[in-house]
């Protein structure tokens, strides 16, 4: 099939549900059309939020696309997740402008997936076709076209990374911390597999979380807008410290949960039938990501009950192979999280800012690298016990 070049497209909500979802794929909830294209009709991303989606897109022959990315013109840094504002600012000292900046992600998600989303019955719907190569190449042109200073694909399923590494873009390594679903039938059988110091602190744990509580797990139609309502009072005290104000709109939970509402699952904690904290999570083809967590009253170990405990408890009921909690977190791996690399990719055309770059890239890969080697041997599983 022949490819053609790339386009921009007027916003998610421009193409075709079942055109970009062909692409998509259905293992990861966050590149659905559904759910990208709520944050857009929410007013979660836009001009306004610094967000301006701007996908970009490769048709095939038959003319529909072949291959897409979410893409978005930003004007600041923030919701990303892979830091970058040192890079910025040493752009601007040296008489630059870093912003706008093209950033090829899902906003305010730190959740790894394939960037570069290619139809599979497309030419190039595998890696190292010819439609893949055709993306990256249409980003490039639009940064030089545009005047942009650069191009970032964030959280890159490291399955593609080579296609960025064959188009010369840097790529950066990160950390998460991911629990791994080793065929345990039950929270105890994962307990079995960690030293008996460790499981006797996690029961300690949960035992205290839950003491005069209630925890319900929500999904589909079970999630009324009375649900909504509590669970957004929760996010706008967690965003307010965190971010300062939360990224998402209120009308973006209601539209994701009539959308996509059977991947959806939200765990509450209920005293006397009141909520009191929550956590919210997407279910995935073999993940469980965990997203959104807050709550009216501070209740010790709360947290690690809704946000960790209760997903691996998920998990496993529904035979997912991981729980993917979110950004950072080093407080994960006594919980039975482990560290793993997260990826970026980035495309710097100035060739003098490229080299800086690239030299802060590669020492602080082995910075990060040398962490995850220490990180690792302080998981919590039993060790010749």
């Amino acid at each position: 099939m022949t490819i053609a070049t790339a386009r921009l497209a007027d916003g998610i909500g421009s193409i075709p549900a079942a055109d970009w979802d062909a692409c998509a794929g259905t293992g990861n909830p966050f590149l659905s059309h559904a759910f990208l294209s709520a944050l857009e009709r929410s007013g979660s991303v836009g001009a306004r939020s610094g967000w301006q989606a701007i996908p970009i897109v490769v048709d095939g022959a038959d003319g529909r696309p072949a291959a897409v990315a979410p893409a978005y013109a930003k004007s600041h840094s923030q919701g990303e997740y892979v830091f970058d504002h040192g890079w910025a600012d040493a752009w601007s000292r040296a008489g630059g402008s870093y912003y706008p900046k093209l950033q090829v992600a899902v906003p305010f998600t730190p959740v790894p997936g394939p960037r570069l989303l290619l139809r599979p019955d497309a030419d190039g719907g595998a890696a190292g076709g010819a439609a893949g190569p055709a993306l990256i190449a249409g980003i490039e042109a639009i940064v030089d076209q545009h005047g942009l200073s650069s191009a970032h694909a964030t959280f890159v399923d490291p399955g593609q990374l080579p296609l960025f590494e064959a188009a010369g873009w840097l790529v950066r390594e990160g950390t998460q911390f991911h629990w791994r679903n080793e065929g345990y039938a039950s929270f105890d059988g994962f307990l079995d597999a960690l030293a008996s110091r460790k499981r006797k602190g996690i029961r300690k744990e949960r035992a205290a979380a839950v003491e005069g509580l209630e925890i319900v797990h929500l999904s589909g139609a079970e999630i009324t807008e009375r649900h909504w309502d509590a669970f957004w009072r929760f996010y706008q005290d967690t965003g307010s410290r965190k971010w300062g104000r939360p990224y998402l709109t209120r009308p973006f939970f209601s539209m994701m949960g009539e959308a996509m509402g059977d991947r959806v699952l939200m765990i509450l904690a209920l005293r006397g039938g009141r909520p009191i904290a929550g956590a919210l999570n997407l279910i995935g083809g073999e993940a469980l990501y965990g997203r959104y967590w807050g709550c009216s009253e501070d209740v010790p170990f709360l947290h690690f009950e809704l946000c960790y405990y209760q997903a691996i408890d998920a998990a496993i009921a529904r035979g997912l192979k991981t729980v993917e909690a979110g950004a950072q977190g080093e407080h994960k791996l006594a919980r039975g999280y482990a560290p793993v690399p997260t990826w970026s990719a980035h495309y710097i055309p100035d060739q003098g800012f490229r080299r800086a770059v690239a030299d802060f890239v590669v020492r602080e890969r082995a910075s990060v690298e040398s962490d995850q080697a220490y990180l690792g041997e302080m998981t919590p599983f039993r060790k010749g016990e």
